[in-house]
Formats: structure tokens, C-alpha cells, sequence
């Protein structure tokens, strides 16, 4: 792992976090900062940073990233993905209603709470280990809930309210992309 490995990833991370490019710029000169007085002493950039730059990398950005604006990110990216695949459960079945089940919206409950723990704590909602733990969290709630509780349609969901779910997704991801530094023309 090379220095410059180490800032690559560093400046990717916290792009895609959405911190500005001041404070990228601020916290890179004191990463390198950091990393050449290491190599100084005859230590290693693995020395510095550990040996999981993301998770390194995701720390940083947790503590340039208040509270609140995570808060609203995963507020808005949850019903996002829940929206995204209750449209896909749409799709795969050829129906313009889902029915929700005891079972259904308590998987989807645990799955949640997994995912915005999981994000709060790591900084990020990477479709590695994170989605993991969600699973091995949300089939079990799945079963023991169907078990205890039976099969019977709560409500039913039709398209539209899948379709509403996506919404706050859409809006927040259209704000970051809008605040996103545009490419200058060559």
C-alpha cells in the first residue's frame, strides 16, 4: 500500500460522501501531511491509517459529516431502496398491487434498522458486508414473524404507493448531484 494508494481512495471516498471540495482538499494535505512524517520516521502508510482504508477513510467523513445530514441521507435512502424493490416485487409478479404481509413488513423493518445502524456506525451503505448483516438479520425476523404471526394480508400496496416510496430518494440524489462540482471545460 503506497501513499498515493492511500490518498486515491481517501479523496474517492469523501467525494462520494459528498463533502466539499475545500474540506477534501483540507483533510488530504493533512492525511499526506500525516503519511510523510510517517514515512519519515520509517513507517508505513498502514501504520497511519490501519489496514482498512475505507474504514479509515469513512471515520474521517463521519467527523466532517454532522449527524443530521446523515440522518437526512438515510432518511431519504431507505424508502428509496424499499420503494426500488417493492417495485421490482411489482414487476416480477405482473401486479399492480403487493400485499403486505406480517412477515413482509417486519423483514423489511429489521432490514431497515440494520441498514441505518450499520451506515450511522460505518459511514457507508457499500453492498458488501453491510447488506450481509441485513439479510442474516432480516430472514430470520421473516420466518419467526410468518410463524407467530401467519400469512394474512395486512394491507395491500398498490403501484403507485411503491412508485411514492422512491420519491424521497430521487429528490435527495438529484440535490447531491446538483451540488457535485461540475468537470471544467478544457
Amino acid at each position: 500500500m503506497t501513499n498515493e494508494h492511500v490518498l486515491a481512495v481517501c479523496r474517492s471516498n469523501w467525494e462520494y460522501r459528498g463533502i466539499d471540495d475545500a474540506s477534501v482538499r483540507e483533510m488530504l494535505a493533512e492525511l499526506t501531511a500525516h503519511l510523510e512524517d510517517a514515512a519519515a520516521a520509517g513507517r508505513t502508510p498502514q501504520d497511519v491509517v490501519g489496514r482498512d482504508v475505507k474504514a479509515f477513510a469513512a471515520s474521517w467523513a463521519r467527523a466532517r459529516m454532522p449527524l443530521h445530514r446523515r440522518v437526512l441521507r438515510m432518511a431519504a435512502m431507505v424508502p428509496f431502496v424499499v420503494g426500488g424493490l417493492l417495485l421490482m416485487s411489482h414487476l416480477v409478479h405482473w401486479t399492480t398491487v403487493v400485499d403486505i404481509d406480517a412477515g413482509r413488513l417486519a423483514f423489511w423493518l429489521s432490514i431497515g434498522t440494520a441498514t441505518v445502524v450499520l451506515e450511522l456506525r460505518r459511514g457507508s451503505l457499500g453492498f458488501g458486508k453491510g447488506w450481509i448483516v441485513a439479510l442474516v438479520v432480516g430472514l430470520p425476523v421473516l420466518f419467526l414473524t410468518q410463524k407467530l404471526a401467519g400469512e394474512e394480508t395486512l394491507f395491500l400496496l398498490p403501484l403507485w404507493g411503491s412508485a411514492l416510496l422512491t420519491l424521497p430518494g430521487i429528490a435527495y440524489l438529484l440535490a447531491e448531484r446538483r451540488r457535485a462540482p461540475r468537470p471544467a471545460a478544457s
